[in-house]
Protein backbone atom coordinates (compact mmCIF):
# COMPACT_ATOMS: atom_id res chain seq x y z
CA UNK A 1 0.00 0.00 0.00
CA UNK A 2 1.71 3.04 -1.23
CA UNK A 3 0.92 6.30 1.44
CA UNK A 4 3.85 8.73 -0.49
CA UNK A 5 6.48 8.07 -3.23
CA UNK A 6 8.88 7.06 -0.76
CA UNK A 7 6.73 5.79 1.90
CA UNK A 8 4.76 2.32 1.54
CA UNK A 9 3.24 0.20 4.45
CA UNK A 10 3.72 -4.00 3.01
CA UNK A 11 0.12 -5.77 1.94
CA UNK A 12 2.14 -8.73 3.99
CA UNK A 13 1.98 -6.49 6.80
CA UNK A 14 -1.87 -6.14 6.61
CA UNK A 15 -4.02 -8.42 8.10
CA UNK A 16 -8.02 -8.42 7.96
CA UNK A 17 -10.71 -10.33 10.22
CA UNK A 18 -14.38 -10.06 9.14
CA UNK A 19 -17.03 -9.91 11.61
CA UNK A 20 -20.87 -9.04 11.05
CA UNK A 21 -21.79 -5.08 10.85
CA UNK A 22 -24.48 -3.64 13.44
CA UNK A 23 -26.76 -1.30 12.20
CA UNK A 24 -29.82 -1.85 9.96
CA UNK A 25 -29.92 -3.97 6.81
CA UNK A 26 -32.49 -6.44 7.14
CA UNK A 27 -32.49 -9.95 6.80
CA UNK A 28 -28.58 -9.58 4.71
CA UNK A 29 -27.04 -8.21 8.13
CA UNK A 30 -27.71 -11.53 10.30
CA UNK A 31 -25.71 -13.47 7.22
CA UNK A 32 -23.09 -11.49 5.57
CA UNK A 33 -19.58 -10.46 7.65
CA UNK A 34 -19.35 -7.34 6.07
CA UNK A 35 -17.72 -5.23 8.61
CA UNK A 36 -13.56 -5.04 8.08
CA UNK A 37 -11.39 -5.31 10.76
CA UNK A 38 -7.67 -4.06 10.03
CA UNK A 39 -4.36 -5.50 11.68
CA UNK A 40 -1.43 -4.14 11.70
CA UNK A 41 1.78 -4.61 13.80
CA UNK A 42 3.26 -1.27 14.18
CA UNK A 43 6.64 -2.62 16.02
CA UNK A 44 6.91 -5.07 13.29
CA UNK A 45 7.28 -2.49 10.46
CA UNK A 46 10.91 -1.24 9.01
CA UNK A 47 9.23 0.68 6.56
CA UNK A 48 8.39 3.94 8.70
CA UNK A 49 10.84 6.27 10.36
CA UNK A 50 11.07 6.23 13.96
CA UNK A 51 9.84 9.33 14.71
CA UNK A 52 6.45 8.88 12.13
CA UNK A 53 6.10 5.66 14.31
CA UNK A 54 6.00 7.33 17.66
CA UNK A 55 3.97 10.34 16.17
CA UNK A 56 1.45 7.49 14.88
CA UNK A 57 1.45 5.84 18.52
CA UNK A 58 0.94 9.01 19.89
CA UNK A 59 -1.99 9.71 18.31
CA UNK A 60 -3.53 6.71 17.95
CA UNK A 61 -2.51 5.17 21.21
CA UNK A 62 -6.57 4.60 21.69
CA UNK A 63 -6.12 1.75 18.62
CA UNK A 64 -3.15 0.52 19.43
CA UNK A 65 -2.95 -2.80 21.60
CA UNK A 66 -0.74 -3.92 24.16
CA UNK A 67 0.85 -6.03 21.56
CA UNK A 68 1.75 -3.00 19.58
CA UNK A 69 -0.84 -3.66 16.90
CA UNK A 70 -2.73 -1.10 15.63
CA UNK A 71 -6.79 -2.20 14.80
CA UNK A 72 -8.85 -0.06 12.60
CA UNK A 73 -12.56 -1.25 11.81
CA UNK A 74 -14.66 -0.16 9.05
CA UNK A 75 -18.27 -1.21 8.54
CA UNK A 76 -19.56 2.03 6.50
CA UNK A 77 -20.78 0.08 3.67
CA UNK A 78 -22.65 -2.90 3.30
CA UNK A 79 -19.83 -4.52 1.05
CA UNK A 80 -16.89 -6.40 2.54
CA UNK A 81 -14.66 -5.26 -0.40
CA UNK A 82 -15.50 -1.46 0.12
CA UNK A 83 -15.10 -1.58 3.42
CA UNK A 84 -11.51 -3.22 3.43
CA UNK A 85 -10.83 -0.42 0.78
CA UNK A 86 -11.76 2.14 3.85
CA UNK A 87 -9.91 0.64 6.08
CA UNK A 88 -6.73 1.00 3.59
CA UNK A 89 -7.75 5.00 3.09
CA UNK A 90 -8.26 5.31 7.10
CA UNK A 91 -4.62 3.57 7.86
CA UNK A 92 -3.26 5.99 4.76
CA UNK A 93 -4.50 9.34 6.61
CA UNK A 94 -3.25 8.37 9.79
CA UNK A 95 -0.08 7.91 8.21
CA UNK A 96 -0.23 10.88 6.50
CA UNK A 97 -1.19 12.92 9.69
CA UNK A 98 1.74 11.25 11.42
CA UNK A 99 4.64 12.34 8.92
CA UNK A 100 4.38 16.20 9.57
CA UNK A 101 6.13 16.58 11.87
CA UNK A 102 4.02 18.74 14.95
CA UNK A 103 4.60 23.20 14.85
CA UNK A 104 6.86 24.06 17.03
CA UNK A 105 5.61 26.39 19.64
CA UNK A 106 6.80 29.65 19.79
CA UNK A 107 7.32 30.94 23.61
CA UNK A 108 5.57 34.23 24.47
CA UNK A 109 4.97 36.79 27.13
CA UNK A 110 2.04 38.18 28.12
CA UNK A 111 1.82 41.65 27.22
CA UNK A 112 1.41 44.49 29.98
CA UNK A 113 -2.37 44.98 29.62
CA UNK A 114 -3.48 41.66 29.41
CA UNK A 115 -1.37 41.25 33.42
CA UNK A 116 -2.88 44.29 34.44
CA UNK A 117 -6.22 43.13 33.19
CA UNK A 118 -5.55 39.42 35.36
CA UNK A 119 -4.81 41.79 38.29
CA UNK A 120 -7.83 43.84 37.95
CA UNK A 121 -10.12 40.77 37.61
CA UNK A 122 -8.26 39.22 41.13
CA UNK A 123 -8.83 42.73 42.90
CA UNK A 124 -12.54 42.49 41.99
CA UNK A 125 -13.07 38.93 42.96
CA UNK A 126 -11.14 39.63 46.22
CA UNK A 127 -13.68 42.98 46.81
CA UNK A 128 -16.86 40.70 45.90
CA UNK A 129 -15.62 37.76 48.15
CA UNK A 130 -14.67 40.49 50.97
CA UNK A 131 -18.38 41.81 50.72
CA UNK A 132 -19.88 38.83 51.15
CA UNK A 133 -17.56 38.06 54.66
CA UNK A 134 -19.19 39.28 58.67
CA UNK A 135 -17.97 42.72 59.46
CA UNK A 136 -15.16 41.96 62.08
CA UNK A 137 -14.51 38.37 61.61
CA UNK A 138 -11.05 38.58 61.82
CA UNK A 139 -10.04 37.01 64.62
Amino acid sequence: MDITDTITVPDDELHFTFARSGGPGGQNVNKVASKAILHWNLTANATLPAGVKDRLRASQRRRITIEGELVIQSQRFRDQAKNVEDCRAKLGEMVLEALRPPKARKRTRPSRASKERRLEAKKQQSQRKASRRKPGGED
